[in-house]
């Protein structure tokens, strides 16, 4: 989920830890356990930072070893510790449970993105995205900030969290039957599939289609059950060339495909350079495929410049690579 959902979700976290007797009554313990589920709610994400560094390790490892179940187990222990340096009152094992809490439950929500988590490491690596949610869903956004709202109104905390909890599970039953019926409609209009990948939007009833068969790949959205196929790619295999098997070593380029399952390629050559790209399919917006990765490679197999993420537009993707083809 994003950054502010996960807010909200640590302070209704609060709101529920009332529930605890130790939590109600002790008010340094209330204080350290309101603090420790708000940050407990944001700690996996501290990987963001590695945008510093680059696309690339960001797009490889966010949601990765800090989602894993030995990070579940150690963030909270961490920010108990940490806690309790600064509130040395506040009972630690009710400091811990909470602040596990919210720690469990921020990578429990993000398996049911489209983007996922490896939240099995470190017995698996695979991504686990379940595909049902979007990153931001206004719906379950709103849910809390109007429990968050009631309960500033004097309404009682637990009580308005367990209802907006209730309401958020069968809003997530609803969800996976939307999808399911999403599936069925996909498979109708493209039988020859055998991968369908459906990932929701911010819209309720419109989703993201990308659909693969032996022969072709098929890009296109769901509103309900109507299905509407935008474009259909010949599936073809990458030709065997040194300087595209340089290229498909760069780190952008694997990092794009360790994380795409679904992508074309163009194989190009623009002055003495030989220019590889992948084009995500997931991501079509307004015609256009933003998600690539890019490199080009010299005659002597040295690759010039390389880049993957999210691009709007041809001018800004050269700017991105500091490259200026020859006319």
């Amino acid at each position: 989920m994003d950054t502010g959902t996960h807010i909200v979700m640590g302070i209704a976290l609060g709101g529920l830890a009332l529930a605890d007797p130790v939590v109600s009554t002790d008010t340094a313990t209330m204080s350290a356990v309101v603090a420790g589920v708000i940050v407990g709610s944001l700690i996996p994400d501290v990987d963001t930072v590695l945008k510093l560094r680059n696309n690339a390790v960001y797009i490889r490892n966010h949601r990765g070893i800090t989602h894993s179940i030995p990070a579940v187990l150690l963030w909270p222990l961490i920010i108990t510790i940490l806690l309790s340096l600064v509130v040395p009152e506040a009972s630690f094992i009710h400091l811990w449970a909470w602040t596990f809490l919210a720690v469990f439950l921020h990578v429990f929500v993000d398996i049911f993105n489209s983007y996922g988590t490896q939240a099995l490491r470190p017995f698996s690596n695979k991504w686990v995205a379940i595909g049902v949610i979007n990153t931001f869903d206004p719906i379950i956004f709103a849910l809390h900030g109007i429990a968050l709202i009631i309960w500033g109104l004097g309404a009682n905390p637990v009580y308005t969290i367990l209802t907006t909890y209730v309401v958020i599970f069968f809003y997530y039953l609803l969800r996976f039957a939307i999808k399911s019926a999403v599936k069925k409609a996909v498979q109708n209009t493209v039988p020859d599939a055998t991968d369908i990948i459906i990932a929701p939007t911010m819209r309720f009833f419109q989703w993201r289609i990308a659909a693969s068969s032996e022969e072709c790949h098929y890009v296109g959205r769901a509103y309900g059950r109507s299905v509407n196929i935008y474009d259909r790619f010949e599936r073809v295999a990458m030709p065997k060339s040194p300087e595209i098997d340089v290229a498909m070593s760069d780190k952008n380029i694997e990092a794009f495909t360790s994380f795409s399952p679904i992508y074309r390629w163009s194989v190009t050559s623009i002055g003495d350079l030989c220019e590889v790209r992948l084009i995500d399919l997931r991501y079509r917006s307004k015609g256009y495929y933003p998600f690539v990765a890019v490199a080009h490679v010299d005659k002597n197999l040295n690759i010039v410049n390389s880049y993957t993420g999210w691009i709007f537009s041809e001018d800004k993707l050269q700017k991105k690579l500091n490259f200026a083809p020859n006319s």
